[in-house]
């Protein structure tokens, strides 16, 4: 049900049932290797594009989590998934390939928690039993498309951030009560924010203000204390967008406790990993979560979670014709009985 002005409550708890996440070789090299089901040698995965190597990241993403819970297409209602490249080809490509029923969103890196919560809600009123949702991305694609070719190797500014190699989807299904299992309490949908920023080489400055402005929503629609969850984690705002947030948010009168408030693109790589700010891409969020975190909440380390997935809403023409970057930011809660 709506409750406030912009966040959804799932009274019925979807579960998220498995996960599937597929990496890259910069991610096999990084902190959360161990959280990956499937991960390249190389950035073409046997094929001759980078675009149709985000398509086979995804697509090994969905079988996995199929594999898993041994389902057939059939028994998948939708697939709900984007990722950053022109008119989100690698996914509809993926769906093309899987066969299921397919809603292409695109909400730049947010798309995870777009995605999820859109999963949710759906799950939650009765419209759907099994939904797989998720989101991409791939370092050499992205580059291409928003900056330069990474053959070029063209000197990064310390803003900058290094997009995911990866793709990360979930299974939501019903809530059955027979096992225990993550589920989705809350949903809330952000609006588009846009500060005036311009500089494609700092993505984190430009999204901090729309993640802000989404945690504040959540916390006034739900009333409810950020004390409440164990862990506040963005999507890849890296450091900067993180360090900024938290400013934005003290000043507005909330309290939030630095040490619980992680960001997945500072999360994903070591530290001798020459990621600049840190990561970013729609796969960021999504293998982060659906991989790492939700792995720490089965262990027991987290028992709730409040994921704030940040997008830029740029395109090349847009940044060719000198417009500033609006972003969005949304937020979903997920929490362990």
């Amino acid at each position: 049900m709506l409750v406030g002005k912009q966040s959804w409550v799932f009274e019925h708890h979807p579960v998220i049932a498995a996960t599937g996440v597929t990496g890259g070789p910069f991610e096999a090299n990084g902190k959360l290797a161990d959280d990956f089901d499937i991960l390249h040698d190389d950035l073409w995965m046997g094929l001759d594009s980078y675009e149709k190597a985000n398509k086979k990241l995804l697509e090994e993403a969905v079988q996995t989590v199929m594999h898993k819970k041994n389902l057939q297409k059939e028994d998948i209602q939708f697939l709900i998934a984007g990722d950053l490249i022109n008119q989100i080809t690698p996914t509809s490509f993926a769906a093309r390939t899987v066969q299921i029923p397919y809603f292409g969103i695109f909400g730049a890196c947010s798309t995870s928690m777009e995605g999820l919560a859109l999963a949710s809600f759906i799950v939650n009123y009765g419209g759907a039993k099994n939904i797989i949702t998720g989101a991409s991305s791939h370092n050499a694609a992205t580059e291409k498309q928003f900056r330069y070719p990474t053959e070029y190797g063209g000197q990064k500014p310390p803003t900058a951030q290094w997009t995911v190699t990866g793709a990360g989807v979930a299974l939501i299904t019903e809530n059955t009560n027979q096992e225990s299992l993550p589920f989705t309490t809350s949903a809330t949908i952000g609006k588009v924010v846009d500060m005036g920023l311009t500089d494609p080489f700092n993505m984190g400055g430009a999204m901090a203000p729309a993640a802000a402005d989404t945690i504040l929503a959540h916390f006034k629609d739900l009333q409810r204390d950020p004390s409440y969850y164990d862990l506040i984690v963005t999507g890849d705002l890296a450091r900067i967008g993180r360090e900024t947030v938290l400013e934005l948010v003290r000043n507005s009168g909330l309290t939030v406790n630095p040490e619980r408030f992680l960001d997945c693109g500072l999360l994903i790589y070591k530290e001798d990993q020459p990621v600049q700010a840190g990561a970013s891409g729609a796969g960021c969020s999504a293998t982060v979560f659906y991989g790492h975190l939700l792995n720490q909440m089965k262990q027991g380390v987290f028992k709730r979670i409040l994921v704030v997935a940040t997008g830029a809403l740029l395109s090349p023409l847009s940044f060719q014709q000198k417009e500033s970057i609006p972003c969005i930011a949304h937020a979903v809660s997920i929490e362990m009985k």
